[in-house]
């Protein structure tokens, strides 16, 4: 069967919960703009740091917006999504599904956008998630935007960090193989064996499903804690800098201690909310 698309990657979500203040403060520290606090009509609050084709996103909520309910998401702390562009088609779920992967349906959701010269506009979008046999340890999901023009604003593409974009989404997994076999049903020859595990090439990114040891050979102590029993967890985010030397100039300012290590400046989990977080050039 031929691939239903070609991965490209739209945004990855880091899960903050309540803690949206915290999250905000220690990403600017990090180097990053952000935009402004963001309500989804679903009931979530978030924050972006929007880069040239995709973003990352800290996703939360505010306990009051959500009036004693339970969030409407279930996602693990830390590196909880992986976001992918769809085809633009209203029939996009069947094709996941025809193709043998369990997706669930499509929903439409918005959030408001305040306009620089005043006003405000809702940003639209259309999210189709796979579903739990295809997860990653976290949620996988695609998302259309019907208003991308509010999201990727030259204003908010500057960053201090000098980061233009994601690298590297990593995953561990007991079995590589096992975990990467929907991928390989979506995306084809994209997906692919390296030492360790699995590589899903996404444009100028990719998305490494990794055994532990080989997770702890690539991001070391700066990993997460990861489950005993080889289920698939989120574990590791890849930036893109420009510049890495002011990335790593930016970093030491606000106090952090980046490792250095093949190329990359790496920090550890307990400092990013969850997630071994790296820059590299």
């Amino acid at each position: 069967m031929s691939a239903v698309l070609t991965p490209v990657i739209d945004h990855v979500v880091v899960s903050v919960g309540d803690r949206l203040d915290e999250a905000a403060e220690t990403y600017r520290r990090l180097g990053f703009t952000l935009t402004e606090r963001g309500h989804h009509s679903l009931g979530s609050s978030n924050h972006l740091a929007v880069f040239g084709t995709d973003y990352l996103e800290l996703l939360g909520h505010e306990p009051a917006r959500l009036q004693g309910a339970a969030p409407p998401w279930q996602m693990p702390d830390g590196l909880g999504g992986l976001v992918f562009k769809p085809l633009p088609t209203e029939d996009f779920a069947r094709r996941i599904a025809e193709a043998g992967v369990p997706v669930g349906e499509s929903r439409d959701f918005a959030r408001p956008v305040a306009l620089p010269g005043g006003g405000a506009r809702e940003a639209r979008f259309r999210v189709t998630h796979l579903a739990a046999g295809a997860s990653l340890g976290g949620r996988v999901f695609f998302c259309h935007h019907h208003t991308p023009e509010l999201v990727w604003r030259q204003e908010w593409q500057r960053h201090d960090n000098a980061v233009t974009g994601v690298a590297e989404f990593g995953v561990t997994s007991g079995e590589p193989a096992r975990t990467a076999a929907p991928y390989r049903a979506l995306f084809g020859k994209a997906v692919a064996e390296i030492p360790g595990g699995v590589a899903i090439a996404a444009a100028g990114a990719r998305v490494l499903i990794l055994t532990p040891e080989a997770a702890r050979a690539r991001w070391g102590r700066a990993l997460p804690r990861l489950p005993s029993d080889g289920r698939e967890r989120m574990v590791a985010l890849g930036l893109r800098s420009a510049r890495l030397e002011d990335s790593r100039d930016l970093l030491r300012r606000s106090g952090f201690r980046p490792r250095e290590k093949e190329g990359r400046l790496l920090l550890p989990a307990a400092e990013t909310g969850g997630l071994a977080l790296s820059f590299s050039g």
